[in-house]
């Protein structure tokens, strides 16, 4: 029987707030000249700590970092995984998933699962770069495509995979104030794991997800 761990649960760690992205840069016109000349930086996460990756080997995915455009901020559009899944079951996450083999690339991954999974079609979709590799605790190795969406545009979710979609703004998760360090034991790994949390109303946004955004917060901020 599997368990549970319930992230909400864990320790938070008091600590001086990080800054914020500039707002001056959350704009399309800006990230697209950042992903186009990146700088010099370092991803904070490659892997989840809870990870091994001599257990099996890692499946290849891609994942969707949808910014939709809106007259006066960008919102990251995410999904709320259904209870049933056998990985991530129940957890906030990017659209995504595996890499097909008629998949040209990892950004042809990511626009056909998040086509799949909320209807999303790719002609609302503007690909502006990627971030690092991650690599999930599951076991698979997940390529995140940033990309900025223009309205209007329709979704439709996947009933199997999604439980819901909705939007945050990016002011607030690239605000280093509203980023959580948490601590916990885990139920099947010994020791203590630590992980980022972004809560945002009734969303739990923490694991992968975090981490990839963390990576972003720290790419702008470079």
């Amino acid at each position: 029987m599997k368990t549970y761990f319930d992230p909400t649960l864990a320790d938070i760690e008091v600590g001086v707030p990080e800054p914020a992205v500039p707002l001056s840069r959350l704009n399309p016109q800006w990230l697209r000249q950042r992903f186009s000349a990146p700088p010099r930086w370092s991803p904070e996460f490659c892997m989840d700590n809870s990870s091994d990756e001599t257990d099996r080997p890692l499946v290849a995915a891609a994942v969707l970092v949808p910014l939709v455009v809106q007259s006066d901020e960008l919102r990251l559009l995410l999904t709320q995984r259904t209870a049933h899944l056998n990985d991530h079951a129940g957890q906030i996450s990017f659209p995504g998933g595996r890499v097909d083999p008629g998949d040209e690339d990892k950004v042809a991954t990511a626009l056909r699962e998040t086509e799949e999974e909320i209807g999303l079609h790719r002609r609302h979709v503007e690909v502006i770069g990627t971030l690092p590799e991650y690599v999930t605790g599951t076991g698979f190795r997940v390529t995140p495509v940033v990309a900025l969406v223009h309205p209007p545009f329709e979704l439709s979710a996947d009933e199997f995979e999604v439980a819901e979609i909705f939007e945050v703004p990016m002011a607030f998760l690239m605000d280093g104030a509203n980023h959580q360090r948490r601590h916990a034991i885990l139920p099947s790994r010994p020791g203590r794991r630590s992980f980022y949390a972004m809560p945002f109303g009734d969303y739990f946004i923490w694991g992968a997800t975090a981490a990839m955004l963390r990576n972003l917060y720290h790419f702008l901020r470079a």
